[in-house]
């Protein structure tokens, strides 16, 4: 594995080390690895163990991401590492995040040059995604930098379980940003995450008023489903922008969680409670899986989704062909 000292931490007496990247603030002896696992107390220095070690590499729909506002219809070269800050035990990636995959060494201007090629297949550019990019701090600075000269957008599919100062070091060379709200209630994240809302929330605040933001919340049955936190999730959205588009995903078992599929009803439930706060909200893993996107002043149809097929039916570079209004929020080619 690639060693590489890592940035955010300070050194403590007995060549102890204090990890400031995330809110854990982990504080490591020597030899010791903090929770994300890819962070390692070496002879009082901090070292990141993943950098540039790609697990998982593919072309994917940026709808994938889930992103349905930035680029609609287009490609996007994802890429992902191992490791992660939070401990989900209904985990859709634990293959990678909980265990460890085998890895290839991909350097920042080798994945600047896949990117470049993948963009004559209609790719914009590279998501760092399928586990928590935030803990692989340092590759993913590198490689954004290095991207957006080239014209590369750059994607952070992410828990926001992140601090500040790192956060907004990466921010400008960010053109969007999924973060997942596992849940809008603090004993959620303290009880399954091992994790803090508020900290969530603030990097959330704080990426929205300086990129394109779209949030995705899982749904699972008896756990965060109920009308209140549906309402309260929503509506604190809205309060930073009502034109941030939520996905609300469905569970299905994975990892250390057995409970049953949440209901199909229950997803449009929490769709129509939170529509009434929220001008875009869609739903996840629901079969047929049929997500257009609607003008928010005249209702006309401008973007047809199709599991991941998408046609740009009622838009001309962003304004709606049917009424003239520009759509906030909506990033296009």
């Amino acid at each position: 594995m690639a060693r590489k000292e890592a940035l955010y931490y300070q050194a403590e007496d007995d060549q102890k080390v204090r990890c400031r990247l995330c809110p854990h603030q982990c504080l490591l002896k020597p030899e010791q690895k903090g929770i994300c696992r890819v962070r390692v107390n070496e002879q009082g220095s901090l070292y990141s163990l993943n950098y540039g070690q790609v697990s998982s590499l593919a072309l994917d729909p940026i709808e994938k991401k889930p992103l349905y506002h930035f680029y609609p219809g287009s490609l996007i070269l994802s890429v992902g590492t191992f490791g992660c800050n939070l401990a989900c035990p209904f985990c859709q990636n634990y293959a990678i995040a909980h265990q460890d995959p085998a890895t290839q060494y991909v350097p920042p201007e080798e994945l600047l040059l896949l990117a470049q090629r993948c963009q004559q297949q209609g790719s914009i550019g590279v998501a760092f995604t399928y586990n928590e990019p935030t803990i692989w701090f340092e590759y993913v600075r590198d490689c954004a930098r290095l991207l957006q000269e080239h014209g590369q957008q750059v994607v952070l599919v992410t828990n926001g379980h992140i601090e500040e100062k790192p956060l907004e070091e990466l921010l400008p060379y960010v053109g969007a940003m999924n973060i997942d709200v596992k849940a809008f209630k603090d004993d959620f994240y303290r009880r399954l995450c091992k994790a803090s809302l508020a900290a969530v929330k603030e990097r959330v605040e704080q990426a929205a008023s300086r990129t394109h933001v779209e949030v995705t919340t899982l749904i699972i049955p008896g756990e965060n489903d109920s009308w209140e936190e549906i309402d309260s999730l929503a509506a604190w959205l809205a309060s930073i922008n009502p034109m941030i588009p939520l996905h609300l995903s469905r569970y299905h078992p994975a990892y250390q969680f057995k409970k049953p599929p949440t209901p199909e009803q229950t997803m449009r439930a929490a769709q129509r409670q939170a529509q009434k706060h929220l001008k875009f909200v869609y739903l996840g893993n629901i079969s047929p899986e049929s997500n257009p996107t609607y003008c928010p002043e005249c209702g006309q149809l401008l973007v047809e989704r199709y599991y991941y097929q998408t046609t740009i039916i009622g838009l001309d570079n962003g304004v709606c062909r049917q009424c003239g209004s520009t759509i906030p929020g909506l990033v296009m080619n």
